[in-house]
Formats: structure tokens, C-alpha cells, sequence
């Protein structure tokens, strides 16, 4: 088959090497792919990414190598006219065989192209596209994302959600990302809340809605004390998650803050949302508007005018919906109540905590101070349980060392600390926000923080003490360590938050 002679150039012919090498690579990857699952999560960045940019830059020196060629060809043989274009005159052969090969080639290019287009828009919508190509940076939310109720929803059902519009936007978003990820430029760890995250009610509300009917769910906690023991502590709370009519009445429950009826707003001083000195609550139906001020975060109004005033939506209150970084004392517990850390071990909680609540500049130096901090404790203070129990010692370090992995994360500096959950309000303030009979109006009603507006406590106590509600009337709450009555006045984040 005849083909001009200005293809004949190293140029053309490393070019079209390069695609064809590149073509038979994406093909064969993508069978490997598809019918022995070879490759894993990476393979996708290779065959619709990053093997199609070579294959065009080799298709694209082809015609540049003719043409540099047919510019040397025309000066070698000092021509008196120069063309600038070629001539295509189909009655010469290898012009025939060359537009045939253009016209044949380009269509199965563009059906290649048109799949690999597809495949390529699906791989970047992936949640391994998300977490794993950025694998440092993003270690610690995929992660978390794995280990939370929203792991079958998809990264971008929630970070993009559907439209065009918010899909351009999430990739120029993207562009910069990559820029950081390359020079290195991202923060450590990654601030949150994200300003241009898509509203909540475009993408929560696609599953979860204000109008839906929530029942009241029943979340029974299990705590251990850290005593030599290991005391467990049960506690049964009715989450007041839907409205109940009560004598008469309707007793609010916890979603009445997204009703339909009502519009909550506020202002807040720092970046994470965490200090609120103003809430104005307007109830649609009667019209009624209600201005609520922190009295010790007092501002002018000067101050409050320069605020960004925020409609209360899912977000601030779920704030941790698929990334949430457990504390310590909350892991150790699950593993303990899941019988993964012998509870047999002495003071195996008062370990463990002394062990994580340390900071450590990399995870290998956090596993092994927790694998030699827990053997030291043992061999030094309970010789003969080190030397009988030594399979439950070594299962209790691993699981220990396999909370931290998943809630703590040295490099991006991610853990309970940067991430507080607004959700309850033993670590951080969460509802303790706005609930805690300071917000006032100037007539005097102020926002209550009795507990049982959000739920109720039908059973507790220690092991073998339990105490039950009678009638589902809630108990008043005892506190495990008798602290008299300034848990009634005092956060508990105060000294949940610390080290123990």
C-alpha cells in the first residue's frame, strides 16, 4: 500500500508507533479489566486517562512530521513557488490510500474515543477515583467514608449531585486540587465546613426529606468505666427523632428544627461554626419572629451586621454524615462492647486511653508506642495475667492500634480534635450551641437546654444495677462518677473533650 512520501520521517513514524502501542495497551488492559478483574482501582486512571493522552499526541506528530518533512522536501529542492498546504488530488494513489486510512481511522477513533469518554466521565465520578488517587491527602476521609451508614452512596451523590452546572464546577473545582496535590500546596489538616459544598437540600433531601415521618428510634450505649474492672455502664435513650402528640399536645421532636413550618437562622464568629451568638427562629404560619442572643458572646450590631446570616439545614447539626473521627473513649468502647478487647484484661480501658490520648508524628510510632505501652503495663503491674493472657493482650493492641488507623491520621493531621460532630454533646458543644439557657430574646424566653427535649432516658446504670423507667416517663440522668450537680450546669465536653 502506497502512503506519500512525506510520512516517511522519524517524527510521523514514532508518532504513529506511540498510538498504536498505546491503542493495543488500552485494549488489552481493558480485557484484563473486564474478564480477570486485573488491575484493582488504579487501572481505570490508565485506560481512559491516561493511555488516551499518549495515543493522541501520537496521532497528532503524524500530520506534524508530514508536515515539517514536506517543508524541507520544498526548500531542498528550492522550488521557485512554495505551498503552504498540500494538494489533495484523489486520483493519485497514495493520496487515496492515505485519505481512506484518515477517514476509516477516524471513525473508529471517535467510537473508541466516545466510549473511553464515557467510561472515563463514570471513573471520575468513582468513590476509589476520589479517595484513592490523592491517597495521602485523602486517606483520611476515605477512610471514615468506609466506615460510616453512607458508605453505599457514592462521594459525588453528595459533593456534586446531579446537573451539569455543579458537574463543571466540581471539575474546575478539581483542577485546583490537583494543582495543591502536585505542589504540595494543601492545608493540613483540610478545613471544614466547605464553602461551595452544594446546599443540603439538593442533595440530603433527595433521600431524607423534612416532610417524611421519623419515628422515635431506641440507641442503647455501652461505656466502660476506666477502673481496674472495667466497669460497664448501660445507657437506653429514646431519640425524639418525630414529633408525638402528649396529653394533649405536641411534643416537638428533634427534626421540628428543618420543618417546613418554622425557619431557623443564625450567625456565627468562627470558622467551624462552633461559637453562635444569634439565632432568629420565624414560624411561617403565624409569623411569629423570635431574636435569640448569646449573653456571654455579646456583640454590637455592627458586629452581628457583618456576619453571614445562615438558614439552619441538615448539615449543621449532621456536619459529620460520612466522615466522622470517633474520640478514643467511643472506639475503645464499641470494641469492648463487641467483645474484640477482652474486658477480662485489668484496667484495660485506663490503657488503652493513656496510650491514644498522646499526640504521635506518624502512625508507625503511634502502633508501636501502643504495642509497648500496653506489654510495659502489663509485665510491670499484672506479671501473671501478661504471662496467661497473652492472646487476649496481643488481640486487645490490635484492635487498639486498628481504632487509631481509622479515627486518627498524624500526616493530615485529621482526628476528633479538627473534626468535632455537632451530633449530641459530649465532646464538643454540638447542641450546646444554641441549648444552653443563655440564647435569650429580650422578653426573656430563652433556648432550654433541658435534655429530655431531644430524648429520653428509659434505662441505665452499672451492670447488674440497672435502673428502668416506668410508663416510658424518662429518668433523670445519673452520672457514672458522682460529680454532684454540675453536670447540670457545666458542658459535658469540659471533660469529655480532655484526655480521659
Amino acid at each position: 500500500m502506497k502512503l506519500p512520501s512525506s510520512i516517511r520521517n522519524w517524527i510521523s513514524i514514532t508518532g504513529a508507533v506511540l498510538a498504536v502501542f498505546n491503542l493495543a495497551s488500552i485494549l488489552s488492559l481493558f480485557l484484563l479489566n473486564v474478564l480477570f478483574g486485573f488491575g484493582g482501582s488504579y487501572i481505570g486512571l490508565f485506560i481512559y486517562m491516561v493511555l488516551p493522552g499518549f495515543m493522541i499526541v501520537g496521532l497528532l506528530m503524524i500530520p506534524i512530521g508530514m508536515r515539517i518533512n514536506r517543508k524541507r522536501a520544498r526548500k531542498a529542492a528550492k522550488e521557485g513557488k512554495e505551498l503552504n498546504w498540500p494538494v489533495l488530488d484523489f486520483n493519485n494513489l497514495p493520496t487515496r490510500n492515505a485519505a481512506t486510512i484518515f477517514i476509516i481511522g477516524t471513525i473508529f477513533l471517535l467510537i473508541i474515543s466516545s466510549v473511553g469518554s464515557y467510561e472515563a466521565f463514570h471513573y471520575t465520578e468513582s468513590v476509589e477515583f476520589c479517595g484513592k488517587l490523592c491517597h495521602q491527602v485523602m486517606e483520611p476521609e476515605y477512610t471514615t467514608y468506609h466506615g460510616s451508614s453512607h458508605e453505599r452512596v457514592a462521594c459525588v451523590e453528595c459533593h456534586v449531585g446531579s446537573g451539569a452546572s455543579w458537574y463543571v464546577k466540581s471539575k474546575l473545582s478539581g483542577l485546583y486540587q490537583v494543582y495543591s496535590v502536585m505542589a504540595k500546596k494543601y492545608p493540613q489538616p483540610i478545613p471544614t465546613p466547605i464553602a461551595n459544598l452544594r446546599p443540603a437540600r439538593e442533595t440530603c433531601e433527595q433521600c431524607h426529606w423534612p416532610e417524611k415521618f421519623y419515628d422515635r428510634k431506641m440507641k442503647v450505649k455501652h461505656s466502660f468505666l476506666t477502673d481496674e474492672e472495667n466497669t460497664e455502664r448501660i445507657t437506653q435513650l429514646q431519640m425524639k427523632t418525630s414529633s408525638k402528640m402528649m396529653n394533649g399536645k405536641l411534643e416537638k421532636g428533634i427534626h421540628q428544627h428543618i420543618s417546613p413550618d418554622v425557619v431557623i437562622e443564625y450567625k456565627t464568629t468562627d470558622a467551624k461554626r462552633q461559637v453562635i451568638p444569634w439565632v432568629r427562629y420565624t414560624n411561617k404560619k403565624t409569623g411569629e419572629v423570635s431574636v435569640f442572643t448569646d449573653d456571654e458572646n455579646m456583640l454590637s450590631q455592627n458586629e452581628l451586621d457583618s456576619l453571614e446570616t445562615r438558614v439552619m439545614d441538615c448539615l449543621d447539626c449532621h456536619n459529620r454524615p460520612s466522615h466522622n473521627y470517633n474520640v478514643p473513649q467511643n472506639f475503645i468502647d464499641q470494641s469492648m462492647s463487641e467483645g474484640k478487647i477482652s474486658t477480662s484484661l485489668p484496667a484495660i480501658k485506663m490503657v488503652a486511653m493513656l496510650a491514644l490520648n498522646q499526640e504521635y508524628p506518624t502512625r508507625d510510632s503511634a502502633f508501636l508506642a501502643i504495642e509497648t505501652q500496653v506489654n510495659d503495663w502489663y509485665q510491670s503491674s499484672y506479671p501473671d495475667i501478661w504471662e496467661s493472657n497473652k492472646a487476649e493482650i496481643v488481640q486487645a493492641i490490635s484492635e487498639i492500634q486498628n481504632g487509631y488507623a481509622n479515627n486518627i491520621f498524624p500526616y493530615m493531621k485529621a482526628s476528633w480534635k479538627e473534626y468535632p460532630n455537632n451530633i449530641g454533646h459530649m465532646e464538643s458543644d454540638g447542641c450546646y450551641r444554641c441549648h444552653n439557657d443563655r440564647h435569650a430574646t429580650e422578653s426573656g424566653v430563652v433556648i432550654s437546654k433541658d435534655c429530655t427535649l431531644c430524648h429520653n432516658i428509659l434505662a441505665q446504670g452499672l451492670g447488674g444495677e440497672m435502673e428502668y423507667s416506668a410508663n416510658f416517663e424518662p429518668l433523670d440522668f445519673k452520672h457514672p462518677v458522682d460529680i454532684g450537680e454540675e453536670w447540670r450546669t457545666e458542658p459535658c465536653s469540659t471533660c469529655h473533650s480532655a484526655l480521659y
